[in-house]
């Protein structure tokens, strides 16, 4: 089963009012990349994602998940 990465990368920079070129700025991409990573063609880079979560004062986990059955958080027990 292919693995797929969902993202809210969109809708937490316009809960900040930001465009993509602003934030493609901020974290040193163009915006292009911005626009891919938002429309899930590119999965960006482990210091890609934690510069997003800086950014946009999130965690990665709050911008990033994984659409897979078979990971699942680790339960207490």
């Amino acid at each position: 089963m292919a693995e797929t990465l969902h993202n809210t990368l969109k809708a937490e920079r316009e809960r900040l009012d930001l465009t993509q070129a602003a934030l493609a700025e901020r974290v040193g991409v163009s915006r292009k990349t911005i626009n891919t990573v938002e429309n899930g063609i590119f999965v960006p880079s482990t210091i890609l994602a934690l510069k997003l979560a800086v950014a946009l004062d999130r965690p990665v986990e709050a911008l990033f998940r994984l659409d897979d059955p078979s990971v699942s958080p680790k339960q207490n027990t």
